[in-house]
């Protein structure tokens, strides 16, 4: 890609912030060498690695690259045979250690979306557990070598203290002498060339023995070592030599195994380089809050709400564009200050960043184009030195690009033909782009020229566009409207300027009436067109709302739906335990009745037990279907009051309580009563008659359907003392009704009738627990009890 065109378009500037984002120096590296590709494929597989990056980045936080290195110069002198010294080793151990994490977070990434561009590179990094190990066990994070790093230096380094400490003492001991004190400058100890010293007053250096090794910068002061502690200084030297022999043997050792792993580690570092390099370019995705393009080779760009990078997000324009499909050229016309170049460079810029792998700050579903290059003639590069003028720059850039394109290059041209006599530069212009246009390139040129906009509106695959201009407030709004071309607007701004009418109106004179017909047609379609995109705008935000209200609605039925089949379903396993219990009471009964005809010889025949024992299992509810179809054709019902039916849609056995209108009727489901179509009914048999009393021993008593059983006690308003004695009342109607479960409603209120409620139900013999009700039952203001 041509440097100049970059420069143009301001790519370097996108580079210095892509390289701010990247957290080491391997990745600022990669990030300040980045350029656009070419390659179609080579382009698809960076933006893939970004866009994973992208996600990963808002999905786990941001990637961990702390304590990464560049250590390849470390490697490479381990390599030759070279000694690393303590701080090269820990941060060879700390980029280890900063590789095996970085490793762990994107496998915890895979783990939840795949991302497999940066798959292929982090299981390529080599953990190195062992060594990092070994150089912890060797080094501080401070870069010192431990104690611990061997025995030997482990006994030198204590024999070292102690030899230091008797030093001390001695010298404590000399310090605090009468006779001496006088002749020091101060009674303090102190290091001079690595032994300990006193400082001596000048006058006293004959009668204070012992070796000079240093003296203050006035000369009144001399820092001795006494005699006393010569050979004690003498014998820690010794100890620091072989110290420091100690921890070279130890270096050297990590060292060597450094090279061991010396390719491991350079691919290490590398692979670090290029993932930090790809989670800069995700961390500028967000905070320019960018989107990913979709890429194509065909020539086909398509900005939707495009944003220039580099201009503040609270004053930078959206741009609208699209080139490729039924046009290939775009000439913008207008005057200056509205945005012409500013537009120009926000296509090419953004096309440079999707050709880099870089999202692009426009909204989803905008399309960019792999060029094989991109040519640009923008701003005025007249050169004194050079003898160029303003015209001479642009031809001589032109002139190249001519020289150059190719049908998959993309064109852009700054005030074409400007600079010279206006008739010969439209001419020249027409020329140039007709060139290009014939060519296949793709175009977008801006211009003075009214002739040019005839030339758009005549030439097929081309079209006009202009920038915005509105003339109530004599500014420019920035805004690109591709197929209007531009007005000059100069009456306009004149007159509210203040000029003479008179003067405006001698100066329309000299316009030809062709010319004026034009610049009313003009203004016409800006009009229209800025009705359309109000009225587009309106529509717009219609159907995001209506959106908005449609998913609430689906969001709102969805949990009715959830909350109806769990109560449903609670429903049904509390019938089933309830015909459980009577299944054992019938059996129990059963039992009893074959042992009475078995000691008085009562004929019960056992094929009759068997049968009531089948028509009891017949009477457990099966678990409901999610939907069930009624059979075409059936007879028209007449269902009333009483009638025992099949309800489809929940494929429940219910009772007809009462007719709401003519086509639905309520209709009592265990505990519950909903209103049903009786097209979802059938009936299963008519009113049944009351039991006779005539019946067996042992039947549990039943209330007739005509009878209305309570399901739930309303207690609001009624003091404690009150409540408790009509829930004792209510409980032993409820259980007399073989319920299940009863709601007993308090409020919310102060809590006191919640609470004395709630103690009188933990106490009941009958009660087997108890809670507050759910969504949909009353909330904190019902209290659910389940019966024994």
């Amino acid at each position: 890609m041509n440097a100049k065109v970059l420069n143009t378009m301001e790519f370097p500037k996108i580079i210095d912030k892509l390289t701010g984002r990247a957290q080491t120096s391997m990745g600022k590296e990669r990030a300040m060498t980045l350029i656009p590709s070419s390659s179609f494929e080579e382009v698809k597989v960076r933006l893939q690695a970004t866009d994973e990056a992208y996600h990963t980045d808002r999905l786990k936080g941001s990637a961990p690259f702390g304590g990464v290195h560049n250590i390849k110069a470390s490697l490479h002198r381990a390599h030759i045979g070279g000694m690393l010294n303590s701080s090269e080793l820990l941060e060879i151990g700390d980029t280890l250690y900063g590789g095996r994490k970085m490793k762990r977070y994107l496998q915890s990434a895979a783990e939840e979306h795949p991302i497999p561009s940066l798959e292929a590179l982090f299981e390529l990094l080599e953990e190195g557990r062992e060594l990092e190990q070994a150089i912890r066990a060797c080094i501080d994070d401070q870069g010192d070598v431990l104690d611990s790093a061997s025995s030997e230096l482990a006994a030198i380094r204590k024999e070292l203290r102690n030899g230091e400490s008797r030093v001390r003492d001695r010298l404590e001991q000399l310090i605090r002498t009468s006779s001496i004190q006088k002749m020091l400058q101060d009674p303090i100890i102190t290091i001079r060339n690595d032994r300990f010293v006193v400082p001596v007053k000048q006058e006293y250096r004959s009668s204070f023995g012992g070796l000079v090794h240093d003296q203050s910068g006035s000369g009144a002061t001399l820092f001795i070592e006494p005699e006393v502690i010569v050979t004690m200084n003498n014998r820690l030297r010794e100890l620091k030599l072989n110290e420091e022999r100690e921890i070279e043997k130890i270096l050297r050792m990590l060292t060597a195994r450094v090279a061991e792993l010396t390719e491991e580690l350079t691919i290490n570092v590398d692979i670090l380089g290029e993932l930090d390099f790809i989670f800069a370019k995700a961390r500028l995705a967000h905070e320019q809050k960018a989107s990913r393009p979709m890429m194509n080779d065909r020539g086909y760009l398509k900005l939707k709400k495009g944003r220039h990078p580099l201009i503040a997000a609270e004053k930078v324009v959206p741009l609208d564009l699209e080139i490729g499909n039924q046009f290939t050229s775009i000439i913008v016309t207008g005057p200056n200050t509205g945005g012409k170049t500013v537009s120009i460079k926000t296509v090419g810029l953004l096309n440079l960043m999707a050709m880099s792998g870089l999202f692009i700050p426009a909204e989803e579903g905008s399309q960019m184009c792999v060029f094989d290059a991109i040519y640009a003639d923008i701003g005025d590069e007249q050169s004194i030195e050079q003898n160029l003028s303003t015209f001479s720059s642009h031809m001589t850039n032109i002139i190249g690009i001519l020289k150059h394109m190719t049908p998959k290059s993309l064109i852009m041209l700054d005030e074409l033909g400007a600079g010279t006599d206006p008739a010969e530069g439209s001419a020249l212009a027409i020329a140039i782009l007709e060139h290009m246009h014939s060519l296949g390139c793709r175009i977008i040129a801006s211009t003075h020229y009214s002739e040019l906009k005839a030339y758009a509106y005549e030439r097929k695959g081309v079209i006009n566009a202009s920038m915005e201009f509105d003339v109530n407030t004599l500014s420019p709004t920035y805004r690109l409207l591709v197929g209007v071309p531009g007005r000059s607007n100069a009456f306009a701004i004149a007159e509210r300027l203040g000029l003479s009418t008179d003067i405006i109106n001698d100066a329309r004179g000299q316009v030809k009436e062709e010319d004026q017909r034009v610049e009313s047609m003009i203004a016409s379609l800006a009009e229209d067109r800025l009705t359309a995109e109000q009225e587009r705008i309106t529509a717009e935000g219609l159907r995001e709302e209506l959106e908005r209200q449609s998913r609430q609605i689906e969001e709102q039925r969805l949990r009715f739906e959830q909350q109806k089949d769990k109560l449903l379903e609670k429903a049904e396993d509390q019938a089933r335990e309830t015909l459980a219990k009577a299944r054992a009471e019938a059996e129990s009964i059963i039992a009893d009745l074959r042992k009475m005809a078995a000691e008085e010889g009562a004929a019960i025949k056992d094929h009759k037990l068997v049968d009531v024992r089948r028509k009891l299992d017949q009477a457990t509810p099966e678990k409901r279907q999610k939907s069930h179809a009624r059979q075409s054709g059936a007879k028209p019902q007449v269902i009333g009051p009483g009638d025992e039916v099949m309800v489809y849609s929940l494929n429940q056995k219910g009772l007809v309580v009462e007719d709401v209108n003519t086509k639905e009727v309520m209709v009592q489901l265990g505990i519950m009563k909903i209103k049903v179509k009786k097209s979802d009914l059938e009936l299963l048999s008519p009113t049944p008659a009351v039991k006779s009393p005539k019946q067996s021993a042992g039947a549990s008593v039943k209330r007739s359907r005509d009878e209305q059983v309570r399901t739930e006690l309303d207690l609001r308003g009624a003091n404690l003392e009150e409540a408790i004695m009509e829930t004792d009342q209510f409980l032993d109607e409820a259980i007399m009704s073989n319920l299940g479960q009863v709601y007993i409603i308090h409020g919310k209120g102060t809590g006191i009738l919640r609470t004395g409620i709630q103690e009188f139900l933990r106490r009941h013999k009958h009660v087997k627990s108890y809670r507050l009700g759910e969504y949909g039952e009353g909330g904190a203001g019902i209290t659910v009890a389940e019966l024994k």
